[in-house]
C-alpha cells in the first residue's frame, strides 16, 4: 500500500508549499499530491479558490493578480508556489499527483509535464493527473493518452468504478468515508488502482490495508509508512474489517 503525501507533508508544514514538499521528500514518500489552480496566467499550487483558506490574504484567486498572490504568506513565511517551482524541487525524485482544481488548467499542465520530462528528470510514469471535474480528465486523455489520470469521487456510485473506466483512468480516488470492499473489488476487476483520501487515523490505515487498496493519501506520511510496514510484516487477521 503506497503512501502519498497529501498536499506535501501537510501535517508538518504549511500545505502545498515548497516547505511541505521538501519535508515529504525527506520522508522518502512513495509520491506527492498537490493541487493546481490557474490564476492570472500562471499555474499555482493551492487548494482553494479563496486565498483566505490557506494564506493571510482574502478574496478569490480570480480577482487577484499573480503579483498579489505571490505577496501572500501561505504559512511560515512561505509564498504560494507555481507548479513549475514544485516540479523543479521534486526533480523526478518521486511520482507526482497533480490534482486539477479548476478550468483552464489542462493545456498548461500538460505543457509543464513535457517540460519536466525534458528538464527535471521525470517520465510519464511519474505523473498522475486527477480531478473531481471529469471533463478535465477527458480532455487530458484526449490531448495526451500517455498521461495517467485518476478520477476522484466523494461518493460510492451505484455502478462503483464504472465512471472511472469510461475515462480510461489509471486509478480511482475515493473518500475514506465511502470506501468499501465491493468498490475496491470492482475497480480492480476493471484494471484500476484504488487510492483513498485522507487517511491519517491508525484504525483507518489498518482498515485500508485489509480492504486491499493500493494507496492512501496522508497528511502524516512517516506515521503512515511506519504503520504499513508493521502491518505488512505482521500475520493477517482471519477476516477483513469490512
Amino acid at each position: 500500500m503506497l503512501v502519498v503525501a497529501h498536499r506535501g507533508a501537510s501535517g508538518h508544514e504549511p500545505e502545498n508549499t515548497l516547505l511541505a514538499i521538501e519535508k515529504a521528500l525527506e520522508m522518502n514518500v512513495d509520491a506527492i499530491e498537490i493541487d493546481v489552480h490557474w490564476a492570472d496566467g500562471e499555474l499555482i499550487v493551492i487548494h482553494d479558490r479563496n486565498v483566505g483558506k490557506t494564506t493571510n490574504g482574502q478574496g478569490l484567486l480570480s480577482k487577484l493578480t499573480f503579483a498579489e498572490i505571490r505577496q501572500l504568506d501561505a504559512g511560515k513565511g512561505q509564498r504560494v508556489p507555481t507548479l513549475d517551482e514544485v516540479l523543479q524541487l521534486i526533480n523526478g525524485q518521486c511520482p507526482v499527483n497533480i490534482e486539477l482544481k479548476a478550468d483552464k488548467t489542462v493545456v498548461p499542465t500538460l505543457a509543464l509535464i513535457e517540460k519536466a520530462i525534458k528538464d527535471y528528470h521525470f517520465d510519464y510514469n511519474k505523473f498522475l493527473v486527477s480531478s473531481f471535474n471529469h471533463h478535465l480528465l477527458f480532455q487530458v486523455k484526449t490531448l495526451n493518452p500517455a498521461i495517467h489520470v485518476g478520477a476522484l469521487t466523494a461518493s460510492c456510485p451505484l455502478d462503483y468504478a464504472a465512471f472511472a473506466e469510461k475515462l480510461s483512468a489509471y486509478s480511482v480516488h475515493i473518500d475514506v468515508d465511502f470506501i468499501n470492499k465491493a468498490f475496491v473489488d470492482d475497480a480492480h476487476q476493471r484494471g484500476m488502482k484504488v487510492f483513498v483520501y485522507t487517511v491519517d487515523d491508525e484504525d483507518d490505515i489498518i482498515e485500508m490495508h485489509h480492504l486491499g487498496v493500493d494507496g492512501i493519501f496522508s497528511n502524516y506520511p512517516t506515521q503512515s509508512l511506519l504503520k504499513i510496514a508493521h502491518l505488512t510484516s505482521a500475520p493477517k487477521p482471519e477476516a477483513p474489517l469490512r
